[in-house]
Order: structure tokens, then sequence, then C-alpha cells
């Protein structure tokens, strides 16, 4: 029988080979079994995730994400898109991701936000695309940016001072974490900003 669904894991993410051919619902089945069957060796791991061999629609990538993590135990604090060469900023944020937010808490949102536009949570939150100048983004836990930031990002506005916001890139009109104002530190590949 031929696997429609494989798994390749390395230390900070997991690849997902899927079935160009079969049905997604088929591949939803056996991508549930397989990760299943393995749930004690992923259970509470932090890991990028990537999809290869297929694209899948915005609906379909959020129905594998969460039947991944509700199936496996497994927080996903980025997806990897390799046209781009930035495995070691995915690396580096999932280390943050580990470093600051133990306890799976976040969400992700995909787009990008333009003049006008507030995007507000109760939990950290992973934000795939930019924030462009006269946006927000505001988060009672952490923000993680794939994309630029060139609009305001408020990270802890529930006070909380162990927040942090990454980015892969910085440009903001304002940072503020907590009731403080940041600046970036632009180090490497990528930005980030927390309280010292």
């Amino acid at each position: 029988m031929k696997d429609h669904v494989t798994i390749k894991s390395g230390k900070h993410s997991l690849s997902i080979y899927l079935d160009k051919d079969l049905p997604f619902s088929e591949l939803l089945e056996e991508a549930e079994e397989k990760f299943r069957a393995s749930a004690h060796f992923f259970q509470g791991s932090v890991m990028a995730l990537s999809f290869e061999n297929r694209v899948l629609t915005k609906m379909e990538e959020e129905q594998m994400i969460e039947l991944i993590s509700d199936t496996a135990g497994i927080y996903i604090p980025c997806i990897i898109n390799h046209n781009d060469k930035n495995e070691k900023i995915y690396k580096s944020i999932v280390e943050q991701s580990i470093a600051s937010a133990p306890e799976p808490d976040g969400f992700f949102y995909r787009g990008t936000l333009k003049r006008r536009q507030v995007l507000e949570s109760e939990r950290s939150i992973v934000v795939i695309g930019d924030i462009e100048d006269g946006a927000a983004v505001i988060s009672k836990g952490s923000i993680l940016v794939i994309g630029t930031i060139s609009g305001f990002a408020h990270a802890g506005a529930a006070g909380r001072k162990d927040a942090f916001i990454a980015a892969l890139d910085m440009e903001p009109a304002r940072l503020r974490i907590g009731d403080k104002e940041v600046k970036p530190v632009i180090g490497g590949s990528y930005s980030w900003a927390r309280l010292s």
C-alpha cells in the first residue's frame, strides 16, 4: 500500500509530504491515523510546519494544522514556505516560542493588515503576513510576525512583562510591551523586542 502522507521531523520542524492526487478528505484521515499512532513521540513539542508536494488552500491548511495540533499535541508557531530561504529564522522563532510561551496559548492570523485595520487578541498571536503602516496588532500575549512590522504592535497589553515581539523585518511606527515603549533589536535574520 502506498503512503499518501509521510511525516519527517527535525529538531525544530516537521515536514509532511502529501499525495497530490488523493482527495483531501482521505489525506486528512490518513494524517489523523499517523499522528494518533505517534502522539506519544510528539506530545508537547513546538515545531514549525511545512507541507510538501501539494499546495493546500487556506481552509485545507487550517484543517490540517488543527488536526495535527489536536491529535499529536504539537504547538505550531509558524508555517514554513520553502520558497523562502528562512530556515534559521524559523528555528529562532520556534526557540523564542519555547522560551517565552511554554503553554500553547496562541493562534494564527493569515494575511496582511492594512491601514486602519486593528487585530486584537486575548492570547499570543502569529501573523503570517505584514502589519502595514497605520495598522495595529494588540495582544495580551506575545506577537510573532512572519513578515514586516511597519505599523503598531503592542504585546503584553494586560501588563505581561514577559511578552515579546518578533518579526522577519521591523520598521515600526511604534512598539509597546506592557506599559512601556520599546525599540526593536536587529539581530541577523530577524528582529525582536522585549523588556530588559
